[in-house]
């Protein structure tokens, strides 16, 4: 029998009761990933149907999302690093395949959860500037965002997975 979402599978241990929502839209997207990568052609990997995003971008675009978000909310500029890799993303690599993409995300995802634990709920309305313009968010701003913005690829990978493996 499938299990229910993981926003009815009660509380995550140790999240903080605010920051539940963003924990649950996170683990089920983590699952997700897997399902509906399930069967996947290695070769389409960064196709480009209809002129859209290919899955790879979106694989690679969930760490990076999540690795960006992360920094802003630790009050951490980009890196170096972190800057490369967002001007990689969708770039096609044959040396890069969807299994280690998802690990990866999967990983992220899992160094979020670990993140979340460790958050005061009396630090989630504290300003937290994005990018070089520094822009205005809060803490809990960046954590909505990421659960939404990783959600949102997630819905597009699925489409663009079903697509390409018919």
């Amino acid at each position: 029998m499938q299990q229910p979402e993981y926003w009815l599978r009660g509380k995550i241990e140790h999240i903080p009761d605010l920051l539940q929502p963003v924990a649950h839209s996170l683990m089920q997207s983590k699952e997700e990933v897997r399902n509906y990568m399930d069967g996947f052609p290695e070769h389409r990997l960064w196709e480009k149907p209809a002129e859209r995003a290919s899955i790879g971008f979106h694989l690679q675009h969930l760490f990076g999302v999540l690795d960006r978000l992360l920094s802003y909310t630790k009050k951490e500029n980009l890196s170096e690093e972190q800057f490369l890799y967002f001007k990689k993303e969708g770039v096609p690599d044959s040396s890069i395949s969807s299994e280690m993409l998802i690990k990866k995300f999967e990983d992220k995802v899992l160094e979020t959860i670990k993140l979340l634990e460790e958050i005061p709920p009396s630090s989630l309305t504290e300003f937290r500037g994005v990018g070089r313009k520094q822009m205005p968010s809060t803490v809990i701003g960046l954590l909505f965002h990421a659960a939404e913005h990783t959600q949102r690829h997630i819905g597009q990978l699925l489409v663009t997975a079903s697509v390409l493996k018919s």
